[in-house]
């Protein structure tokens, strides 16, 4: 483990369990203890953190925009369980299950604000320029969550749109998080651009990568194989066997995907990813994608011990060792 992104995201994890909220209404803040509180990889508040290591070599300067960039994330996460019906998020019941719709959609709504007045502690000027950034971000993952929906009712995309949507829902948080940090440390913003493909070169490897254990990884990842496919849910490995697969060609997967039966839809569906050899392509673009990250890391000035952590976390997203 590396030791300066141990360190991170322990100082992550103490000031989330730290996080002062008002004590009532109990329906409106207990949902957002219990959100921030299920855990998970803590990816965006620890690139908020190396961002600002990387200008200033001191990430304590950014601990509430990391916390605002988290805060912010799991608000979407709250919403979009209520969007996709979902009843278990990190092995337990959603927030909209355990209490209810009306008061997820209020507790997220929330957190958007608590993340602003997070992301307030800090000077007029330092303020003016990430709340920039986190305004247009936000704005993005928004409507990267529209075009997901949106997609879902067409029979066919191009892999052109389905690589927008999903650096638009996934991609430029992770982007925005590390420029924020960046932005906190003294970066200039010549050097944002370059901060900017290296996270979104990560997002992009990383959702890929998503797709691809979703079908072909195994339970420690606490994944329900073919989970997707169950869900009749659109991914890279979809758009891609549609695209080789043709006009003609497509109708097969699409007979496949409506197959009422779970468990033959996703044996039916993963023999056609298997004769068109869908496992392989997925890794050679997570290769690829991971590649363009590396390259970009390579260019930027900075703290050396945020550099390597940096690319350390690279090879460990799409591992998937953490």
């Amino acid at each position: 483990m590396n030791k300066l992104y141990s360190e991170i995201l322990a100082r992550v994890e103490v000031e989330i369990k730290g996080i002062e909220l008002p004590k009532t209404p109990t329906n409106l803040y207990d949902p957002i203890r219990y959100i921030m509180g299920l855990g998970g990889k803590r990816v965006r508040p620890v690139l908020t953190l190396l961002g600002n290591q990387l200008y200033k070599g001191n990430y304590e300067d950014a601990i509430h925009h990391a916390m605002a960039v988290e805060m912010f994330h799991n608000f979407t996460l709250v919403h979009d369980d209520v969007m996709d019906s979902a009843d278990v998020r990190r092995g337990l019941p959603t927030v909209h299950k355990k209490w209810s719709s009306n008061i997820a959609l209020l507790s997220g709504d929330g957190m958007l604000v608590a993340a602003y007045s997070l992301l307030q502690k800090t000077s007029p000027e330092t303020f003016s320029r990430t709340a920039r950034i986190f305004s247009d971000t936000a704005l993005e993952v928004c409507e990267g969550q529209q075009l997901d929906m949106d997609f879902s009712e067409l029979d066919s995309i191009s892999m052109e749109d389905y690589l927008g949507m999903i650096r638009q829902k996934t991609a430029v948080l992770l982007s925005g998080s590390l420029k924020i940090g960046a932005v906190v440390g003294g970066a200039d913003d010549q050097d944002l651009p370059n901060l900017e493909a290296f996270a979104e070169s990560l997002g992009l490897a990383f959702q890929v990568k998503d797709d691809y254990l979703d079908a072909f990884g195994s339970s420690e990842f606490g994944k329900v194989l073919g989970g997707d496919i169950m869900e009749g849910k659109r991914t890279w490995l979809t758009v891609k066997s549609l695209e080789l697969l043709g006009g003609k060609g497509s109708q097969r997967l699409h007979e496949a995907y409506a197959i009422k039966d779970f468990d033959d839809r996703v044996k039916e569906v993963l023999m056609i990813y298997r004769e068109l050899n869908i496992d392989k392509l997925a890794q050679q673009q997570v290769q690829e994608y991971s590649d363009i990250a590396q390259k970009s890391l390579a260019k930027m000035r900075g703290d050396k011990d945020a550099i390597e952590t940096l690319s350390w976390l690279v090879d460990q997203l799409i591992g998937r060792t953490i």
